[in-house]
């Protein structure tokens, strides 16, 4: 009997993904000023490396209560989470309750300034270990017609908190 990947084999390939990824290389590359992934190749192999990069990159959407809808790899093994189960998760719940409050004034500052960066705050994992987050940028992300269609962050330091 074979067991079913728990995780999507190739989440980056569908059409929403592969336009989503473009969204979220342009606009770090216009918020921040500078490139967070070469740009080069086909969107499958732009979209296939920044899924498999050595840092995390999750984006959430638009809606009251902002639902994941990208993680890569080094995401999903960080929240301990599958692709479909991660892109249907909101993103306050990356936080503990006793962030919300900071996590909702990092959001804020981010969409008046465009990003932030050197972030630091805390967050859990699906199973419940806690970790740091360390020098994080978030931006936010907008579509081709430069209309708002989401948040965005990334980082590539993170330490897990042990438990007493």
């Amino acid at each position: 009997m074979t067991v079913p990947s728990t995780i999507d084999p190739a989440p980056w390939q569908s059409p929403a993904s592969l336009r989503h990824v473009q969204r979220l290389l342009n606009s770090f590359a216009q918020q921040v000023g500078r490139s967070l992934l070469a740009n080069q190749g086909s969107p499958d192999a732009i979209a296939q490396a920044l899924f498999e990069a050595p840092f995390v990159v999750v984006s959430h959407g638009t809606e009251a209560d902002p639902i994941f809808n990208y993680g890569n790899q080094q995401a999903l093994n960080l929240w301990e989470f599958d692709w479909d189960s991660f892109t249907q998760l909101p993103s306050r719940q990356s936080a503990e309750a006793s962030e919300y409050v900071d996590r909702e004034q990092l959001l804020a500052e981010a969409k008046l300034k465009g990003y932030i960066s050197n972030y630091r705050g805390i967050r859990i994992s699906r199973t419940g270990r806690r970790f740091w987050i360390d020098n994080v940028i978030l931006w936010g992300v907008v579509d081709e017609q430069g209309a708002p269609c989401g948040q965005a962050a990334t980082f590539d330091q993170w330490t897990f908190i042990e438990s007493i």
